[in-house]
């Protein structure tokens, strides 16, 4: 890949960690969080960073915030998965695919 995701958590340096609940996408450059915790709360930024010339650029801060509504949202249970027809790989290589269940 020619690009590199990551974000940051309110500001930097305060880059968000990849664990049990957290995941970013180095194919979308989606990040994803299971499980909203209050912790949770505040604003990220997207860093999308070019191997080539190794310049990030930073986006815009996005709020998450926690809806004290109790509603969840309009996600239906759904598998996302975004996986090309035929997945070509060198013997010896690394494959990841990714697939997230979304929804109640």
């Amino acid at each position: 890949p020619e690009l590199s995701f990551a974000w940051i958590f309110n500001e930097y340096p305060s880059f968000v960690q990849e664990d049990s609940r957290r995941f970013v996408s180095q194919e979308t450059g989606h990040l994803y969080i299971a499980k909203v915790e209050p912790s949770d709360v505040g604003n990220y930024s997207c860093v999308v960073t070019s191997r080539a010339s190794r310049s990030p650029v930073l986006g815009s801060p996005t709020p998450l915030v926690l809806r004290t509504d109790g509603v969840m949202g309009e996600y239906e249970p759904k598998i996302e998965v975004q996986f090309p027809e035929t997945l070509a790989a060198a013997k010896g290589s690394t494959v990841k695919l990714e697939c997230f269940a979304l929804g109640k």
